[in-house]
């Protein structure tokens, strides 16, 4: 049997929505340090949930378009977008390692904002993959696109700022220390942000091939 176009659509949508999971998961990680080690081991573990459900889509996926002779979108596209949409979910899961593994306690104002951003974009992605197969929404998908990427460029900004800060503050070796942890905890929650920019603009290509 030939799969129905709407398989497509249903598993993009499905995958965006684990990765907003475990962006949402992130968020709720970031508000537990300093505040319950329990809720962030418990979360940690929510994320890795997610990571593993969102291999499994991704793996449907490509099992999907293997046994297609004709796809709603462009084939290399949809791969790439399934990859892109992955690789936001492997980064989000990066972030909760590197919690985990530096043992950070306590989150910063400008972690909060980056964790916020996070579940902000991929809350327009998820939107933006729903309507992917209403061409009368292409408009509404490419502004949501344009919105993730105007996000991403605004972490740019909050990360430089907070390791600036992070720097430009006098310490001892402690402090040193806690400034790395908190320069990679920046760097790998910007990462993330990227990587929902490269996942928007590879929706935006396949919006322009099929306008």
């Amino acid at each position: 049997m030939l799969p129905k176009r709407k398989e497509f659509f249903d598993l993009l949508a499905a995958h965006s929505e684990r990765v907003h999971a475990g962006a949402s998961a992130l968020q709720r990680l970031v508000s537990s340090l300093g505040v319950s080690r329990q809720d962030v081991a418990a979360l940690v573990e929510e994320i890795n949930m997610n990571e593993s459900s969102s291999d499994k889509i991704k793996a449907d996926m490509i099992n999907l378009l293997h046994k297609a002779f004709v796809t709603p979108l462009n084939r290399d596209q949809v791969y790439q977008l399934t990859l892109d949409i992955d690789g936001i979910m492997n980064t989000v899961q990066d972030v909760a390692m590197v919690v985990s593994d530096y043992g950070i306690a306590e989150a910063s104002r400008a972690s909060h904002e980056l964790a916020a951003m996070t579940v902000d974009a991929c809350s327009r992605l998820t939107r933006a993959l729903a309507s992917l197969n209403e061409s009368s929404r292409s408009q509404e998908t490419m502004k949501l696109c344009e919105e993730i990427e105007r996000i991403e460029e605004k972490s740019v900004a909050v990360m430089y700022q907070a390791i600036k800060a992070l720097f430009d503050a006098e310490g001892d070796e402690v402090a040193a220390m806690r400034a790395l942890r908190m320069q990679e905890l920046y760097a790998r929650q910007e990462k993330v942000l990227r990587a929902s920019k490269k996942a928007a603009q590879g929706l935006e290509g396949i919006l322009l091939q099929t306008a």
